[in-house]
């Protein structure tokens, strides 16, 4: 298992891999995704401003995927993966704060999830080759303005409600060589948690997922897709902390304005 990082020293941008059981980054440089090479420079955690993992051309959010939640809302499973797209212009780096919109003064969830990264382009493939195409996992606050979705009768507003800026939380590192088909994730808000499930409760998992969307579009490395949330989603008050857990991958931890 190897963690991939990307972080600011000195307003230059670097990434590499956390090196076992210290504190510290090795520097790689050429592209993350394609035979990066190892250098001989080393920083510290503490001397670094970590940034999002990567710089995705896609922020791709899947709806209905876990058994637990869709028997709370009484849904069916799906005859194939629902999603929708986020602004890319919603990303926001691990730490920042989560920025209500001045257009919005109702509820703001939080919804922990695990992310897929994709590391290879990916077109038309099958769930074998999805396993072989993704680079790695990460974690994921997909923030959500949830009263606007039902706010027009004529049209469920997932995407506008998804997409306002700083909606889009995602690292702290990208995780390697990982079984995603058995990690716990939980979701704590003010140091209570709040959801606490299993990626084994998905409907599709993360190679059925990134196969059926392989054949709707083309995904290109430093593609991000949530693949759903769990029952325990819930509204977030100013002032709290929400931070999202994900084993063997690591924390984000932001704060709701």
């Amino acid at each position: 298992m190897s963690r991939w990082i990307r972080f600011k020293f000195e307003e230059k941008i670097y990434f590499g891999q956390e090196v076992d059981d210290t504190s510290s980054i090795t520097v790689y440089v050429g592209d993350m995704f394609s035979n990066p090479k190892k250098t001989d420079q080393v920083f510290n955690y503490d001397e670094v401003e970590i940034l999002n993992p990567c710089c995705p051309s896609k922020f791709i959010a899947l709806w209905n995927n876990y058994q637990t939640l869709a028997a709370e809302k009484g849904l069916n499973k799906p005859k194939n993966p629902l999603y929708l797209n986020k602004a890319i212009s919603s990303i926001t780096q691990p730490g920042e704060h989560i920025v209500r919109p001045k257009s919005y003064n109702e509820a703001i969830f939080y919804e922990g999830e695990l992310g897929i990264v994709i590391g290879k382009e990916s077109k038309d493939i099958d769930h074998v080759q999805a396993k072989k195409n993704i680079f790695g996992y990460t974690c994921i606050n997909d923030v959500t303005a949830m009263d606007i979705v039902k706010k027009d009768s004529s049209f469920d507003q997932w995407t506008r409600s998804k997409s306002f800026d700083t909606f889009g939380i995602f690292g702290p590192c990208i995780a390697t060589d990982i079984d995603p088909m058995n990690l716990q994730i939980q979701s704590r808000l003010n140091g209570n948690i709040v959801q606490n499930y299993n990626t084994s409760d998905m409907f599709f998992n993360v190679y059925e997922i990134v196969s059926f969307l392989s054949k709707d579009m083309t995904l290109i490395p430093g593609d991000i897709i949530a693949c759903g949330t769990n029952a325990g989603l819930g509204p977030m008050s100013s002032g709290d902390i929400i931070d999202v857990k994900i084993d063997n991958i690591g924390t984000i931890v932001n704060r709701n304005e």
